[in-house]
């Protein structure tokens, strides 16, 4: 096999970022874009010694699995990556890709538990980050590219998302407003920005620019004001001047009504500001975070919340909490999380900005003891030595990890068990419907 081969293949199983993957004479070859029991023509593209990869040229059978996409631009686009396949079989896939994952590397004999899938895969992201492309139209990076992809009405977001970008483009254009660079640093518009609050459908309408001021932005609101009205809360410009792959900069204008838009999560009143962590599937949200609380037994119990963003796994159990000390490195999450906190009547909680592990071995060195640790660590999991304080200092009977990477979760699960904490139980939450992407939330006991 050589590249611009074409090749029949049949797609026999799906990698973790979505592709199919098929075997031609004993070598793997991953195709994007099919499904499972698809029968293809394949154009190989690239040829390594032990894979190759391809693009779909020809459906000769396709598979009983796959769905009609509805999305105009989902080849193209790098959004989603299983909008041709059925939501229900999207789900089992990510089941047993969670349990194989566990299995491989984290050396797990159990099954996940079965899979938390949502009502609907459609209209359930509360936040966008549209890149604005040279013309002026505002999209999202084709794959593996920094091409920007006019969009339209993604299916993944609220309908008043597209309204609302069409109102910023043609604004954009109206006013000849220059457009960024990534190769000349020059021209100011680099990004979109749009937040909405599910229950509250408070919106946040941000643009980040390499400059200090938008030209003509009263005449933006006015716009937006008259599409939006009483929904529109927040119009924020956030300065971003440096030569970097990084969204959003340090400093934020607020151009109209607040800083921060507010949204209510498992009964909590929370508040979001524009460099605030907020999971962005509300509904599925709650059954991830009411999963945590069931592996957490809260009640009476004291509540350690590492990488706690704006505090909202650990003020959702609060109430029935002893008391909850969150800790996060972004300042202005903590100050979300302490204001949050304030204003749902919840005095049993804290929140300390930091790094986790030094936060950690700052509690310690205070005798603060916790029953229950929970762990929400980005997509690089948790370092050894922090695992080591919680496991060594704090002994907490129960710790409960939620993870948006099964692979590091599986990782830190083989740190965890040589620490004395044994993994009881694990459930995939799908927060992230037709995209490869899975939340895991996983119970460890101590000394079982």
């Amino acid at each position: 096999m050589k590249k611009n081969d074409i090749i029949e293949l049949e797609i026999t199983d799906i990698t973790h970022e979505g592709s199919g993957v098929g075997r031609y004479n004993g070598m793997a070859v991953f195709v994007p874009l099919t499904a499972v029991g698809d029968k293809i023509k394949a154009h190989i593209l690239k040829v390594n010694k032990h894979y190759a990869f391809a693009k779909c040229n020809e459906i000769i059978t396709p598979s009983k699995y796959r769905a009609a996409d509805r999305c105009g631009v989902f080849s193209h686009c790098g959004g989603c990556s299983l909008r041709h396949i059925q939501y229900a079989h999207e789900a089992e896939l990510k089941q047993n890709r969670v349990t194989q994952t566990m299995r491989r590397i984290g050396k797990v004999q159990i099954d996940a538990q079965p899979i938390i899938y949502a009502d609907s895969p459609d209209r359930y992201r509360n936040k966008a980050l549209y890149p604005v492309g040279m013309d002026g139209e505002i999209g999202f990076y084709s794959r593996h590219s920094h091409r920007s992809v006019p969009c339209g009405d993604c299916l993944l977001h609220p309908e008043v998302f597209y309204r609302t970008g069409k109102i910023f483009t043609k604004f954009l254009k109206e006013y000849k407003i220059s457009i960024y660079s990534e190769e000349t640093h020059t021209g100011l518009v680099r990004h979109f920005y749009l937040r909405q609050g599910k229950k509250t459908q408070e919106l946040m309408v941000g643009i980040v620019i390499n400059g200090n001021c938008l030209p003509h932005s009263e005449k933006l609101i006015e716009k937006l004001q008259l599409e939006l009205g009483e929904n529109l809360k927040s119009v924020i410009l956030n300065v971003n001047t440096q030569k970097t792959n990084v969204v959003l900069g340090d400093k934020n204008i607020c151009l109209f009504g607040k800083e921060y838009i507010q949204d209510v999560l498992c009964g909590v009143k929370v508040r979001i500001s524009p460099h605030s962590f907020y999971q962005v599937n509300h509904d599925m949200a709650e059954l991830l975070y009411k999963k945590a609380a069931e592996y957490a037994k809260p009640c009476g119990k004291n509540i350690l919340d590492l990488y706690c963003g704006a505090g909202t796994i650990g003020l959702s159990m609060a109430k029935e909490s002893k008391s909850v000390i969150g800790v996060e490195i972004i300042e202005a999450a903590v100050k979300d999380a302490q204001i949050n906190a304030r204003e749902n009547k919840i005095d049993n909680a804290r929140f300390i900005c930091g790094d986790a592990a030094r936060a950690a071995e700052q509690l310690k060195q205070e005798s603060i003891l916790a029953d229950v640790v929970i762990l929400d660590p980005p997509r690089k999991g948790c370092e050894e030595a922090l695992l080591k304080t919680v496991a060594n200092d704090f002994a907490p009977e129960r710790i409960v990890y939620v993870s948006c990477d099964v692979a590091t979760l599986a990782r830190d699960t083989q740190v965890l068990e040589s620490l004395g904490y044994k993994l009881i139980e694990y459930t995939p939450v799908d927060l992230f419907p037709r995209t490869a992407h899975v939340e895991t939330v996983a119970l460890f006991t101590k000394g079982v």
